[in-house]
């Protein structure tokens, strides 16, 4: 979803983050606001005025989002959920759960709790607008707070739609399932309604396009992109889920890998190893005894012509954690190390002892086996009855 990423700072203890796309909507937001709300709003003011509120505005919008997305990682937070933090991008923000609500009742809790900050902050800057203007303050904090209370408005009923991974989506599969008992089914037609919302969003975009509203229309095909996307990846990884939980990785692992000697040159490395066997990533072990791993980003360090000159006991990672897994985890938790640090293939390890290697290309594997697994029995059953 993401592109370069920069840490701000933390709130609650919570990492927040800004991708870089946050760039572009901040402009967009504070060339909008300055040509079409404080130019129309405040005509006494000098043009580089319009664009000082603006940007102004544009930040504290985007903090109410932070805010918005903050009730949701302090209520996931406090039912058990960990949060990895908040990252601010170009639709506004999202809360990134390492691991799903168990619950239906945690999901709707979880789901809520956004909209209800942005239902007070809404009620917040719609009485600090009245009193400003009662209490004859600056006009342009009348404006200011007024669009403000405004926005939050809309943020609250955009995200109370019920399509999924919309906050309404999310209560209403919460709704599915408490019912069904079921999340797959729940998820499957929330998703179905915020593909089909997408599709709607899509149409608007497109007319705002042709009559002229050029930028509008853009931000908002945009918007319909993102949630379609988000839609259809939210039940994937349900069903991902779902169906690797429980399996545990010894079951499909390869408990023969190739393995290296550190004492092996790096010319010979490359050549017996990297280029015969077209990999990147090599476990070093010498007699079932786990020494580090090898990879082939480890050769900038040394010119082509040293390569002999060196081994992979030198150069080898010694910090096997990241890249390690017991036996007898989940196939569900190695898809998840394997997200979190990019690696395609994890070491299986029984204490310091390598016993195999399980690749992104295995789990692949077992997911599309139990698919067709369970698309046969549907057909067995449907054929029964």
């Amino acid at each position: 979803m993401f592109g370069p990423r920069w840490k701000l700072f933390r709130l609650f203890g919570i990492p927040v983050r800004m991708d870089a796309s946050w760039l572009f909507t901040l402009l967009l937001i504070t060339w909008v606001l300055a040509s079409k709300v404080f130019r129309v709003a405040l005509p006494h003011l000098p043009q580089l005025d319009w664009w000082l509120l603006g940007l102004l505005t544009a930040v504290a919008y985007f903090t109410c989002i932070l805010l918005h997305e903050m009730g949701h990682a302090l209520v996931a937070r406090s039912r058990g959920i960990p949060i990895r933090g908040i990252t601010l991008f170009f639709l506004g923000g999202v809360a990134e759960m390492r691991t799903e609500p168990q619950s239906a009742r945690n999901e709707f809790l979880l789901a809520v709790a956004g909209p209800a900050v942005s239902l007070v902050l809404a009620a917040a800057f719609w009485l600090l607008a009245g009193y400003a203007e009662a209490a004859e303050w600056s006009r342009s904090l009348v404006v200011i707070f007024g669009y403000l209370a405004f926005i939050n408005l809309t943020i609250l009923l955009f995200n109370l739609v019920p399509a999924f991974p919309l906050d309404g989506g999310r209560v209403l599969r919460s709704m599915l399932w408490g019912v069904t008992g079921d999340v797959r089914r729940a998820t499957y037609w929330a998703s179905l309604l915020g593909q089909g919302f997408s599709w709607v969003l899509a149409g608007a975009a497109a007319f705002l396009a042709v009559t002229g509203d050029f930028m509008g229309g853009l931000f908002l095909g945009l918007i319909a992109l993102f949630l379609n996307d988000a839609a259809r990846s939210s039940y994937r990884q349900v069903l991902i889920r779902q169906v690797l939980a429980g399996e545990p990785v010894h079951r499909f692992m390869d408990p023969n890998p190739v393995v290296v000697p550190p004492t092996l040159a790096l010319r010979d490395w490359v050549e017996g190893y990297v280029r015969r066997l077209r990999r990147k990533v090599f476990p070093v072990a010498v007699g079932g005894h786990l020494e580090g791993v090898i990879s082939t980003r480890a050769l900038a360090q040394y010119p082509r012509d040293e390569w002999d000159k060196h081994t992979v006991a030198e150069v080898m990672r010694y910090n096997l954690t990241p890249v390690t897994i017991p036996p007898d985890a989940d196939a569900l938790d190695a898809l998840c190390r394997m997200e979190r640090t990019g690696a395609s293939r994890l070491l299986v390890a029984d204490g310091d002892r390598l016993v195999g290697v399980v690749s992104l290309k295995d789990l692949l594997r077992l997911l599309h086996d139990k698919l067709e697994a369970e698309a046969d029995r549907a057909e067995g059953a449907e054929a029964q009855s």
